[in-house]
């Protein structure tokens, strides 16, 4: 029910959103659309948990990286297609069919599932972790306007690390908390999502900044832009099913290490972009960015649902979802700051834009390329942990 509610939540958010009349309705009906996205993405890894307990959950979950990544890959040059032909309230209402046939496939295929406890939503816990986080994020991303010092920004910061303060001590007292905070005493658990919100703020320093990049610098159109854009998920699509076939076979601390190596190689062939770089090297950034995301995304889910209680598995899925968004979130302020605060040295010291503006894209992706790495020694450094024990050997006594 959660799951097929998401999607009529997120449908009529779009809707909203195409006939928004200004800015602030467009904002607010996206966070409608944020709601219904949160519905569908931390229900979806328990479904799967559910419908494959046993050792094909490595394959399950690689392939719903590939269609994580189709639909990644269908996003960005549909979006290009319907910006530049019927303007940009078109790109909300596609959804509409899209979100009513996705209702009515979950309504057909999916079973009714029981409901296991009745428990209310915390409330004042997710009131805490929403003050915490807004407080942190205005921080890092007005920092360098306001300045670090500032009253401003020193009053969100401490917003941020009061309200989280609030938020762990009201959790480990609530009758029934938004977080289970116990969770995050089992290592593998704690690690993976480490893990998982280091790479996606790596991921998304690119994310960010290379539309600038490809529409300001190389002056490519919407529809070229969202072509280029896609090659990172169609590698992914590629990669994601072969690691999750792997992750049954091999340790996932391995894959993830490996993922997150080639994903930092991709960072640093795009932070040496040049002003006018030819199209084969933009696309064999994106391609080796790719690559490292689909080696890495399945193994480090499976690891990560595995962790844990099965009885919790619900929980899991809104955890995963959380560190997923958080992480993005996270990345894209980071990469923000970073890259105006070198492009403002930069002219400040003289520089024309275009050079001011390599001086931030490279310094955003070269720390995008950092975090991916100190993700991967994280990832080797739990190696351990994850190795398979041994199987117990039964001795049969015969009276004979």
């Amino acid at each position: 029910r959660m799951y097929s509610s998401g999607f009529l939540v997120f449908t009529a958010a779009s809707l909203l959103c195409g006939a928004a009349p200004s800015l602030l309705a467009l904002v607010l009906a996206r966070v409608g659309q944020g709601v219904g996205a949160a519905m569908l993405m931390a229900n979806g890894p328990a479904i799967i948990m559910a419908a494959f307990p046993g050792p094909t959950r490595g394959r399950a979950l690689g392939l719903v990286g590939m269609t994580v990544a189709l639909g990644s890959l269908a996003g960005p040059g549909l979006g290009g297609l319907l910006l530049q032909g019927f303007g940009w309230r078109s790109v909300f209402y596609v959804n509409l069919p899209i979100g009513l046939a996705g209702i009515a496939i979950t309504r057909r295929f999916l079973p009714r599932a029981e409901t296991l406890r009745n428990e209310s939503l915390d409330i004042p816990g997710a009131a805490l972790f929403a003050v915490g986080m807004t407080g942190l994020l205005l921080g890092i991303i007005h920092g360098h306007d306001w300045g670090w010092t500032s009253p401003v920004i020193l009053g969100c910061l401490g917003l941020a690390v009061a309200s989280f303060g609030a938020f762990v001590r009201w959790e480990r007292h609530a009758p029934e908390p938004m977080i289970d905070l116990s969770l995050f005493r089992i290592w593998p658990f704690l690690s993976g999502n480490m893990v998982a919100f280091t790479a996606f703020m790596a991921m998304f320093c690119n994310a960010i900044l290379l539309p600038f990049y490809l529409q300001e610098q190389m002056h490519f159109s919407p529809m070229l832009t969202g072509m280029v854009l896609s090659t990172l998920p169609m590698t992914m699509a590629v990669a994601a099913p072969v690691s999750g076939y792997l992750s049954e076979r091999i340790n996932f601390a391995t894959l993830t290490s490996v993922g997150l190596g080639v994903m930092s190689a991709g960072l640093l062939l795009q932070s040496l972009l040049e002003p006018v770089s030819p199209m084969w090297r933009i696309l064999a950034g994106q391609v080796v960015l790719g690559l490292g995301v689909g080696i890495f995304m399945s193994p480090n889910n499976n690891s990560v649902l595995s962790s844990a209680p099965q009885d919790k598995i619900g929980l899991v899925g809104g955890v995963l979802a959380l560190v997923r968004n958080v992480g993005m979130v996270s990345g894209i302020a980071v990469a923000i700051t970073m890259f105006e605060g070198f492009q403002g040295s930069a002219l400040r010291a003289g520089q024309e834009a275009a050079p001011a503006f390599f001086s931030g894209f490279r310094a955003a992706l070269t720390v995008g390329a950092c975090l991916a790495f100190g993700a991967g020694c994280l990832s080797l450094f739990r190696r351990r942990l994850f190795r398979a024990k041994p199987a117990p050997v039964h001795v049969v006594i015969r009276k004979d």
